[in-house]
């Protein structure tokens, strides 16, 4: 019997990335990649498991940031991780505007 693969997604991800039974596929085009982001935009990480290219490391899961950069279909955004400001690398499969009362313009 071959030994269990001990690589970098089988570490700490068992139950993060699960979706719930009548939310499992690919998600609805019009939340995902028809969905314009422009540089200032907050934006939340929320990894989809169902789309597994460009997803950002697992431990950004759940953070908010703000959107410095577009490049191509991913954006660049800058959080902070325990007061230390990082930039995360995402596809939009994997972010979408938050709805957080601190970033209302009005």
């Amino acid at each position: 019997m071959a030994k269990k693969s001990r690589g970098y997604k089988s570490r700490h991800t068992r139950g993060v990335f699960r979706k719930r039974v009548r939310q499992k596929g690919i998600a609805p085009l019009g939340r995902t990649v028809l969905q314009k982001y422009e540089v200032g935009d907050i934006v939340d990480i929320v990894i989809d498991p169902s789309v597994q290219k460009g997803q950002p490391h697992f431990r950004f899961h759940g953070y908010t940031g703000r959107v410095i950069e577009i490049r191509g279909r991913a954006c660049v955004i800058a959080i902070k991780d325990k007061n230390k400001p990082k930039t995360v690398i995402s596809r939009i499969d994997h972010i979408r505007k938050s709805k957080s009362v601190f970033n209302k313009t009005e």
